[in-house]
């Protein structure tokens, strides 16, 4: 039987590196790789990975499968001197490697960003997609995230042009959602004491 996690990283071992780096590079070949069209040198991937939890207004998530790390999302958001956009948070490097897919991972991953910006307080989160990547767009709109535009000019890839899909999600009408499907009103309670007498 296999398990799954997902979770803030804190710190990367070396062993958590080579495990991000395999999985990024699978998502890379798979057509996944946040921007990516070929595996970069290892060294340089590395880097990456590791200099991803030394800017502050970066979180990394990571996906575990059968105790290896096999996906990740970020969670960024602005810096302390843009303040016009403090409430405003952005998800990127959503992926997990196509051997671990089909768990849940992504999804888990993504509640996981959508729990961290309601506790720093985020009203709006921002993503953007690739029109090719099927499952990311179903993932999002599943979760409520509203196409607001396209790009006919997002990227090329394989010297063919790729649109781009740009979304939003407002966490504030998530909450009040929850909160009246939770809390019937005042009238309604008031109905339902009625009926039981």
């Amino acid at each position: 039987m296999s398990n799954q996690t997902v979770g803030k990283a804190y710190e990367l071992s070396d062993a958590n590196v080579a495990d991000l780096c395999d999985a990024a590079e699978s998502a890379i070949l798979d057509g996944g790789g946040f921007g990516w069209l070929r595996p970069p040198p290892r060294a340089l991937l590395e880097r990456y990975w590791r200099g991803v939890l030394l800017v502050p207004e970066r979180e990394l998530f990571v996906g575990r499968f059968d105790g290896r790390i096999v996906g990740s999302a970020q969670l960024v958001r602005p810096p302390k001197n843009n303040e016009a956009h403090q409430q405003i948070a952005t998800i990127t490097t959503n992926f997990v490697a196509p051997w671990a897919r089909g768990h849940g991972l992504a999804r888990d991953l993504t509640m996981a960003c959508e729990r961290a910006a309601k506790r720093h307080g985020v009203w709006f989160i921002n993503l953007d997609v690739r029109e090719t990547q099927k499952a990311a767009i179903q993932l999002y709109e599943s979760f409520g995230y509203e196409c607001w535009g396209t790009n006919p000019n997002y990227a090329v890839v394989n010297g063919k042009k790729i649109a781009g899909r740009y979304y939003t999600k407002d966490l504030r009408k998530v909450s009040k959602l929850k909160r009246s499907a939770k809390t019937p009103s005042r009238k309604k309670a008031g109905v339902k004491k009625a009926l039981n007498k």
